[in-house]
């Protein structure tokens, strides 16, 4: 009897610490798949107050890169997580994402200020460098592979952080942007209405050396930058397109001429400077008819792969794109609207269908709200801006709409007063029957 309790002594401790080694690894199954937007506190110099978001897939590699996505004015860091693609690109190649929220009034960063146009300064720009250094210290993130988007005040965030902390960021991709040091200010406002108009123009040595006045003696490798721009930005005017290819190409020494040009879609001309390869120095996305509301669903793929953050990078052939406009002319579509108002809010239901004859594969509504309505939430759609011009674009499941077929999203909105409907909606570039 003794015998067979010392024989199986050891079998049930290997049962055991078997089963103990199968519970924790569901747990970990169960903690890894539970991966979600979660809010980080404490993690360093924060001058501004601002409050750092962020996304961990559950299948972050082990030494991750960093990609920080910087929100538009009135967004917020969960507006930028829930209304982009990046944390489902994130959940596909196991990079971190990190989400800052600005907290003034408006909800704007700062990159208006000396305090936000220096190295190592006291405005915003510390405290976003304080979250991508909490993230290499707490998540082993790769110091090496760090990278900035952002869009309308986010992209103008993007521009500021390449210049202050050229030794923080490997490339950065902006959406609808100004050069740095355009929305400069020296009256404590944090507006600039001549950049914003597109009214000042600098040659590329003094935009330069605007950037490398910000990091004074830095001789380092200097970020990668790619520009995208609505050639209808009613906001932050067109001309400042040009401005950042001047700007950049200064700072990274290349020529002002591309040196290779194509139409990823019909409506975009894409322009390389100082190489043909995904990854050139510079690159220039102008999307011919598009508003300030220029990023959408697909724009993301494309330029963390511009910064290098997948892909090889070696690529000198256009790379994937969203589906093109359907054909089929003007007004392939009819959208219908319904807004239930009450004191301060409002819901409003969109229908859209498509009244042309070919499936379209992949859809982006904008239109422009009313003044003083803002958005709050949505549902079936991912939502560019929150107030003013507006772009909605399919999520996973309601992209493809047949001829004939119909699909529906909407959205809960504040408002001061003004209760009406959007006058018009433009279906990926057409405009559309209202009914």
């Amino acid at each position: 009897m003794k015998l067979r309790k010392k024989a199986l002594a050891p079998l049930l401790a290997t049962l055991i610490a078997a089963l103990l080694a199968t519970v924790g690894g569901l747990t970990s199954m169960r903690r890894a798949s539970a991966a979600s937007l979660t809010e980080v506190t404490g993690f360093g110099t924060n001058p501004t107050g601002l409050r750092m978001y962020e996304y961990v897939p559950a299948n972050v590699t082990a030494h991750p890169a960093i990609l920080v996505a910087v929100h538009y004015c009135t967004g917020s860091g969960p507006a930028m997580y829930s209304g982009t693609e990046f944390a489902s690109l994130a959940d596909r190649y196991g990079f971190i994402v990190v989400y800052p929220s600005a907290t003034r009034s408006g909800s704007c960063f700062d990159v208006s200020t000396p305090g936000a146009l220096t190295h190592n300064g006291n405005s915003d720009p510390v405290g976003i460098v304080s979250m991508v250094q909490w993230e290499e210290q707490h998540r082993n993130g790769d110091a090496g592979r760090v990278y900035v988007t952002g869009i309308s005040s986010g992209a103008m965030m993007t521009n500021v952080l390449l210049g202050d902390y050229p030794d923080v960021f490997k490339a950065g991709a902006a959406f609808a942007g100004v050069p740095f040091g355009c929305f400069a200010t020296t009256d404590g406002s944090m507006w600039n209405s001549a950049c914003a108009n597109g009214q000042i123009s600098k040659t590329p040595q003094q935009w330069g050396d605007l950037v490398r006045a910000a990091y004074p003696g830095y001789t380092g490798a200097r970020p990668r930058m790619e520009v995208w721009h609505g050639t209808a930005d009613g906001t932050l005017n067109y001309n400042n397109f040009g401005e950042e290819i001047k700007e950049w190409t200064n700072v990274l020494g290349v020529s002002q001429t591309p040196s290779y040009t194509d139409h990823p879609q019909s409506s975009w001309t894409r322009t390389r400077y100082g190489g043909t390869g995904t990854t050139a120095p510079v690159e220039g996305i102008s999307v011919q008819g598009a508003g300030h509301g220029v990023y959408q669903t697909g724009m993301g793929e494309l330029a963390l792969r511009f910064m290098g953050l997948i892909g090889d990078g070696s690529t000198p052939t256009p790379t994937p794109t969203p589906t093109p406009t359907p054909p089929g002319g003007s007004g392939p579509c009819a959208v219908s609207d319904t807004v239930s108002a009450w004191n301060t809010g409002l819901t409003e239901s969109i229908t859209i269908k498509n009244t042309g004859g070919s499936t379209i594969n992949g859809w982006s509504l904008a239109f422009t709200l009313p003044g003083g309505q803002t958005i709050t939430s949505g549902w079936n759609a991912a939502f560019t801006g929150s107030s003013g011009q507006v772009t909605a674009t399919n999520v996973s499941y309601n992209g493809s709409l047949a001829p004939g077929a119909s699909t529906s999203f909407g959205f809960q909105a504040t408002h001061t007063g003004d209760t009406a409907k959007p006058p018009a909606f433009t279906l990926n570039g057409s405009a559309c029957t209202v009914s």
